[in-house]
């Protein structure tokens, strides 16, 4: 026998997982979680400080106590929490540089202890892609990096700091998204590894965090036709139940990436990606930061009733959906009431992690001698990657006029780099900022004519350091503040 109408509005509403606009509930939310809802996703503009973060779960709480408050907090270039300093932790580019699988693991017990302080029970992290692109435009520095068993230790132990912490952990992009040169915001990425490639690379990481315990796994939007010729991976039941359940054993909550990018949504709308999503064997549709409102949620959750009246959806695969995410709920709760006996991680743990990622070259005749008057920084800005989002600061400027008062800094994007970028006053040190020089025609032209003028000047590479030039060349790999500063340290001698 069907269920009533109301019975599979909560069902559907309990599958959900919408953002909102705000840094307290909005009356739609505190409705909705009376009425099923089983998940929200806090973004940027939900954060003011950790106060206010407590305060507003408290209040979603008040009205469901075991409601999964989910962010998209993977540290480095991507952060929400810190959003306005920009993260005190380096990414996972940064830890695979380090290779230190114990040290992995303290950032993200420390992360997720903050969190869970915070009253944040998932977080859609840790990006679990092997980056063998180095074009990639939106993974890059968010990956380990380009080894599949670097990256496979690194998963595992960000999985088990980050849960041990308090807050379940979210691997994400499956079954991989490392190797492509479409960013699935705009259009759906084609993976053309075949099986055996897949086994050796992409799915190595996904099997390491399975076996670490992971609570939860995103999908990814892409079309793999080793896998699947015809769907993306969100929407495969090749991909997410016969590979991803039955293949490699997982058993916890299958998160869609957000079902508006146009990867998906722009030949199946969100409510027809998200209804094919969820008979595929997801179990959780994320709404992401773009569409925070209540008809948009709305539209999803009567979309997956109708599905289900129409016979489109079986009414068995969304309520196994909804018992899936109630099972994450309960062990949120009890990770939070856990969490007082976890021991912290040491203290400054991202800074110390930081410091141990940075690595410096030098070539022809140059040596790093300690900057001891004020610079002249110069910082290149590549377009803005979706990912990280506008909000986020990054540049070693900041940190540099801390250690050496008087330090200046301009920067420039595509458009309005001069024909002679600024070279700076000739008795000041030049420091010259990038990200991801090798993918950006322009910022590497403005690079080589500064050099060609100031050849002592210092070149800091915040992205991936594919291409090393300059007589001094300081690799942060990433452009977290806590990178910036160690950077800062090492021009000044301070470290």
């Amino acid at each position: 026998m069907s269920a009533p109408m109301g019975n599979l509005a909560s069902l559907a509403a309990a599958v959900l997982q919408p953002g909102f606009v705000g840094t307290t509930p909005p009356p739609w939310i505190c409705r909705w979680l009376g009425e099923g809802l089983g998940a929200v996703v806090l973004f940027a503009r939900n954060v003011v400080d950790p106060a206010q973060v407590a305060a507003l779960t408290a209040a979603l709480r008040a009205e469901r106590p075991d409601v999964i408050v989910a962010i998209d907090e993977e540290g480095g270039d991507v952060t929400r929490i810190e959003s306005g300093p920009g993260s005190s932790r380096p990414g996972n580019l940064a830890l695979g540089a380090v290779d230190d699988p114990a040290l992995t693991e303290a950032v993200a017990r420390d992360l997720g202890m903050e969190l869970a302080a915070a009253g944040v029970t998932l977080n859609y992290a840790p990006d679990a892609d092997v980056n063998s692109n180095p074009d990639n435009p939106v993974i890059g520095v968010r990956a380990f990096g380009a080894d599949p068993a670097l990256v496979a230790r690194h998963t595992a132990a960000w999985v088990r700091g980050l849960q041990a912490g308090g807050v379940a952990a979210c691997a994400k992009h499956f079954p991989g998204h490392g190797d492509t040169r479409v960013d699935s915001h705009h259009d759906l990425p084609r993976i053309t590894a075949d099986r055996v490639r897949l086994d050796a690379g992409e799915l190595v990481p996904f099997r390491a965090a399975i076996a670490a315990g992971v609570q939860a796994v995103m999908t990814g939007h892409l079309l793999v036709p080793a896998l699947d010729p015809v769907l993306p991976a969100t929407l495969s039941r090749r991909v997410l139940t016969d590979l991803l359940r039955d293949e490699l054993g997982f058993h916890g909550v299958v998160v869609t990436d957000a079902i508006e990018m146009r990867a998906v949504a722009d030949t199946y709308g969100f409510t027809g990606a998200a209804v094919r999503a969820l008979a595929a064997g997801a179990d959780a549709i994320c709404i992401g930061g773009e569409h925070a409102d209540e008809e948009t949620a709305r539209r999803l959750r009567d979309g997956i009733v109708a599905a289900v009246v129409d016979g489109e959806l079986p009414e068995e695969r969304l309520a196994e959906a909804a018992k899936r995410v109630g099972q994450l709920a309960a062990w949120t709760t009890t990770a939070r009431a856990d969490r007082s006996r976890t021991a912290a991680g040491p203290d400054g743990v991202g800074l110390a992690a930081a410091r141990r990622a940075v690595r410096v070259t030098t070539g022809d005749g140059g040596t790093l001698a300690p900057l001891t008057t004020p610079a002249h920084v110069v910082e290149f800005a590549p377009p803005r990657n979706i990912a990280i989002g506008a909000e986020t600061p990054w540049g070693i400027g900041a940190p540099l006029a801390e250690l050496l008062p008087g330090t200046t800094t301009v920067r420039y994007a595509e458009a309005d780099v001069p024909a002679a970028p600024a070279a700076g006053p000739p008795d000041r040190p030049l420091v010259l900022v990038v990200r991801d020089l090798h993918r950006h025609g322009w910022m590497r032209a403005a690079v080589e004519h500064a050099l060609a003028a100031r050849p002592d000047a210092v070149v800091v590479e915040l992205g991936l350091p594919v291409l090393v030039t300059g007589r001094v060349h300081v690799a942060t790999h990433g452009a977290s503040m806590a990178g910036a500063r160690a950077a800062a340290e090492i021009l000044t001698g301070a470290v």
